[in-house]
């Protein structure tokens, strides 16, 4: 009787080791991909938030969807060695400045490498801390040239939606978007043959802008604000700007009044994005 006990404990411990193992298998083939995203995180406190929240929220979405997230201030890790381990890079609020940082980014997306940018990341203006001195990424990559403006206050805009794309056509016509800081580029995309605008500011959102600044409101024009390269794996994503209660300091704190991941259907157009940066293809061949 207490031999026939042993067998059975024996045999229920094999199949649970067997269970585990299947399991183990298995969410190692679940993971589709491999995300590392850099992040600067130390200026503008809107961008730190930012970074914070994208930094819990990635983990989340690694987890439901099956891939694997890291993250790095260390720009110095933009090589080719540590970039091989990736299959898509994410740049959560600036852009790498050394050369042989630069060099290996651009090498990176030239042989099949994936990236999405977001709102700083594709920031440039001569002269300031951050000039456009680096053709391939802001001419070519982005297409957008340097920064020309941006709203003020933070506010949320109505976007109207490309649904052509993987990363859109789940999305509706129009939406509501998270508050953010919007941007005006020196490049008049539409023009540009490789670029595919996938969100711009639909006309329903003007004014935009609070002041107090009479620039700082835009009452017409074109602005896109979420696009991609037909030449790479890329999508480039204005929002990044949470709103600040910069008026009331709490110590050495700023409170945060809006969250960029607080809106379901831009969550769903980010993730969707990535999902396909991470297992789709370019459209076109980089010559």
């Amino acid at each position: 009787m207490l031999r026939s006990s042993r067998n059975k404990l024996l045999a229920l411990a094999l199949i649970i080791c067997c269970i585990l193992s299947v399991n183990s298998i298995y969410a190692q083939k679940k993971s589709k991909f491999n995300v590392i995203a850099f992040y600067t995180g130390k200026n503008d406190m809107a961008h730190v938030s930012y970074v914070h929240e994208a930094n819990q929220w990635f983990p989340k979405m690694a987890e439901k969807y099956g891939f694997t997230y890291d993250s790095t201030a260390n720009w110095n890790n933009l090589n080719a060695t540590f970039l091989a381990k990736y299959q898509v890079v994410l740049f959560l609020d600036t852009r790498p400045e050394k050369p042989e940082q630069r060099l290996a980014f651009e090498n990176y997306m030239k042989n099949g490498g994936a990236w999405m940018g977001f709102h700083f990341s594709a920031f440039a203006l001569t002269p300031s801390a951050y000039e456009q001195n680096w053709n391939w990424y802001h001419n070519e990559f982005l297409g957008s040239g340097q920064y020309g403006s941006n709203t003020w206050r933070p506010t949320s805009a109505v976007l109207r939606v490309n649904r052509k794309h993987p990363a859109t056509q789940k999305l509706p016509e129009t939406f509501t978007s998270q508050p953010n800081e919007w941007y005006r580029w020196e490049k008049d995309l539409r023009k540009n043959p490789d670029i595919d605008i996938l969100l711009s500011i639909d006309s329903t959102s003007f004014p935009l802008g609070t002041g107090p600044k009479a620039h700082e409101i835009w009452h017409n024009g074109y602005y896109p604000v979420v696009w991609s390269n037909k030449n790479y794996k890329m999508i480039y994503v204005n929002m990044g700007h949470n709103d600040m209660d910069y008026e009331h300091k709490y110590g050495k704190d700023v409170k945060t009044l809006s969250y960029t991941f607080d809106n379901d259907i831009q969550n769903q157009m980010i993730i969707d994005g990535l999902l396909w940066l991470g297992n789709g293809k370019k459209t076109k061949t980089k010559k």
